[in-house]
């Protein structure tokens, strides 16, 4: 059964999740800041299928959130290093794992804890406006059509109604 493609939806969740596709490429994703590097080792630590480890891999190194680097020759051997883009993608992980620390926890609390090194300090993610730190809440935010939203489509009623909506929207969630 073929997949559907979200790769050139006019929306970077779609887009993102395209890229992501299924459950093991965020998993492979947190083992490679954990500093897992070699294909070896992302099968113990996740006990994923070898077949279904070289696909997720394989994307990653193609999408360019992971570069292959040799480090032997003879058999040729690979470590699978974090690139500037894979490295920006832990803000989505930290904010993931907020989300899920506070709905999916247990008594127990957090199964991990993230500790902020600048500071010393245990900490969590929270999500805040680039310009004035102010948390972003689906109450205090909304989505507006943006640069690169495609003219031919930004046209269409069922899409002027989605950003009316917003636009007159006082909250979401309200």
């Amino acid at each position: 059964m073929k997949r559907t493609s979200f790769a050139q939806w006019p929306c970077s969740i779609a887009r993102t999740m395209d890229l992501l596709g299924d459950w093991w490429t965020p998993l492979v994703l947190r083992e490679a800041f954990y500093g897992i590097r070699r294909f070896d080792e992302f099968q113990q630590e996740l006990g994923i299928a070898r077949n279904t480890l070289a696909d997720r891999l394989r994307r990653l190194v193609g999408e360019g959130l992971l570069e292959k680097r040799a480090y032997q020759a003879d058999p040729v051997r690979y470590d699978y290093v974090l690139t500037e883009k894979g490295a920006d993608f832990y803000g989505v992980l930290a904010a993931m794992s907020r989300w899920g620390d506070r709905w999916l926890s247990g008594e127990g609390g957090p199964p991990v804890t993230l500790h902020h090194d600048t500071c010393g300090h245990d900490t969590h993610a929270e999500v805040v406006c680039a310009r004035c730190a102010g948390q972003l809440t689906a109450e205090n935010t909304r989505a507006r059509l943006g640069p690169g939203y495609p003219a031919k489509l930004a046209n269409r009623p069922d899409v002027a109604r989605r950003f009316a909506a917003q636009e007159s929207a006082e909250g979401l969630t309200k």
